[in-house]
């Protein structure tokens, strides 16, 4: 099982990755292991996850994301459909 996942950073800034162990991968970033991006600018929490059955459909639906805005990240984080169709 492989998670699609979206954390907050320190600087406001929301960071989308994949990983097999969602918790395992928050302390990882929070303790500047993570990554280049979370290493700079930090990590808080994890807004929003979701589930995938392999990880080639993670890393697809993180492209996907990544290429997103953020106001329509954050739509997705608060499950706002309608607005989420919309942008």
């Amino acid at each position: 099982m492989w998670f699609v996942y979206i954390l907050n950073c320190k600087n406001g800034d929301l960071y989308t990755g994949i990983t097999d162990n969602v918790e395992r991968r928050l302390s990882e970033h929070q303790s500047g292991k993570g990554g280049h991006f979370t290493k700079s600018f930090g990590a808080k929490e994890i807004l929003f996850s979701e589930v995938h059955s392999d990880k080639l459909s993670a890393l697809k639906r993180e492209a996907q994301i990544k290429g997103w805005t953020r106001r329509k990240k954050l739509a997705l984080i608060k499950g706002d459909l309608a607005l989420l169709k919309k942008l």
